[in-house]
């Protein structure tokens, strides 16, 4: 189809009403993250700073995956909407939040069991003494995360985003205020050092839990569901149509975040002042990755939606419209980075030679977050109408089979360096990329 503005422009309107809160709330939830890793740098100091890559290399990856099973709530709550079907849709949510209560805890658990093992990672000591205790408190604060996520999917499905940014952003916010006190003793205070950021990211993840809980049963538009609760039963086959989505899903998301929280110990091997660097490139294109994952809920949800109607042209162009943006918005991101490669990381750390590694990393950066932002877009969208589990394969493939010893050849065993990584890691977000959006586009073009 060639491309006309007067058809693209109200689904361009339609897909960043959906998306923008998620962006806005995705950016909240990774300032975070900035926050931690500015402060802990700056008043801390290069070990710590190494030590929060490390702790994100442990928690990565269990993380991401309960976020993904999480996931699979949303195209089945869009898909009963759609289909104007409030009973099913309350189903779906009950069942979800009890898996992921559920989840929330065994997570922790494996989290708490592996953190022991870090020494082996063959990480310097002093990063390892700095990160087990930080571990151990985000690890817990999964737990509410969790529950959290089952009140947010659900209202994502129903085409609410506007709720779950406000409540983040409310609770990110109330979290960058803590972490100077609690890291430094500013005050009544406790001077608590790397853990003071753990605590303050536990305590804010109770309160989005409560707010976000608090809005899903008081709000008069979800009252209909409500009515439907007491009738809903937990059972097998529910939790198993969200698990038959959700963990293809959050194995997408392991396979991706894996290989680079695996980046994150290769580059350790090579040394704590490239781990530092490597985090705070890490750290800063993160931003855009999680604001462009707004694109693809919005994929999920609107995919889900025309699929709950049987409305396949109209998928197949909002689909496209979603892909459309995300090719501009990582336009710009990979402009500002490079851009900005001298600049934002000295928010980061003052010591030269980080800085100098930093700022060659900010280049790779930026040159992936083209395949990056297509790739999470498709992931989103091939979500949205139920095709999980080649999307899969695809991912481990591009990344596990590929991308990451691709990083170690070129990083450890050429002695590249850790551009020699982010090299391998580029490598895979663009296989994954193409192969992703050609099974999008062969998948709806074959809906009759």
């Amino acid at each position: 189809m060639a491309y006309r503005w007067s058809t693209y422009s109200q689904q361009y309107k339609i897909s960043l009403n959906l998306a923008y809160p998620v962006v806005i709330g995705q950016l909240g939830q990774i300032m975070v993250s900035v926050a931690d890793s500015i402060m802990v740098g700056k008043f801390l100091g290069t070990i710590p700073l190494a030590a929060i890559s490390l702790a994100v290399s442990v928690l990565i990856i269990p993380m991401v995956f309960a976020i993904g099973v999480a996931y699979g709530l949303t195209p089945l709550v869009a898909g009963a909407d759609g289909e104007e079907n409030p009973a099913a849709a309350t189903k779906y949510f009950k069942n979800g939040l009890v898996l992921n209560s559920i989840l929330g805890l065994a997570i922790y658990g494996l989290i708490a069991l592996f953190a022991e093992g870090a020494h082996l990672l063959g990480q310097d000591e002093r990063v390892v003494a700095e990160a087990l205790p930080y571990i151990h408190v985000v690890g817990f604060s999964i737990v509410p995360m969790m529950s959290f996520f089952a009140f947010k999917q659900f209202a994502e499905g129903l085409s609410d985003t506007k709720a779950a940014m406000r409540v983040s952003l409310a609770a990110n916010f109330l979290n960058v205020l803590l972490n100077y006190p609690l890291i430094t003793g500013w005050g009544p205070f406790p001077e608590l050092g790397l853990i003071g950021a753990a605590v303050s990211t536990l305590v804010t993840r109770f309160l989005m839990l409560g707010g976000m809980a608090l809005y899903i049963r008081k709000k008069q538009k979800f009252a209909l569901y409500w009515s439907y609760w007491r009738s809903s039963e937990v059972n097998w086959q529910t939790v198993k149509e969200i698990l038959n989505i959700g963990v293809p899903s959050g194995l997408q998301y392991v396979f991706e975040a894996g290989a680079f929280a695996m980046s994150g110990v290769i580059v350790g091997m090579i040394g704590p002042v490239q781990q530092a660097a490597h985090q705070i490139a890490l750290n800063i294109a993160s931003v855009s990755y999680m604001m462009v994952s707004g694109l693809g809920a919005a994929a999920t949800i609107r995919m889900g939606n025309q699929l709950g109607r049987r409305d396949y042209p109209m998928l197949r162009l909002a689909g496209q419209s979603l892909f459309h943006l995300t090719f501009f918005f990582m336009l710009v991101t990979m402009t500002l980075l490079i851009l900005l490669r001298n600049f934002l990381p000295q928010f980061y750390s003052s010591d030269p030679e980080v800085l100098q590694y930093t700022a060659v990393l900010m280049v790779a950066a930026g040159i992936f977050q083209m395949p990056d932002g297509m790739q999470a877009t498709a992931l989103g969208a091939l979500r949205g109408i139920k095709d999980v589990n080649i999307p899969t394969i695809v991912a481990f493939v591009a990344y596990w089979v590929i991308a990451v010893p691709l990083c170690y050849f070129l990083g450890v065993y050429l002695e590249k360096g850790p551009i020699g990584v982010w090299m391998g890691l580029t490598v895979g977000l663009v296989l994954a990329s193409i192969a992703l959006y050609w099974r999008f586009r062969h998948k709806t073009l074959r809906m009759h």
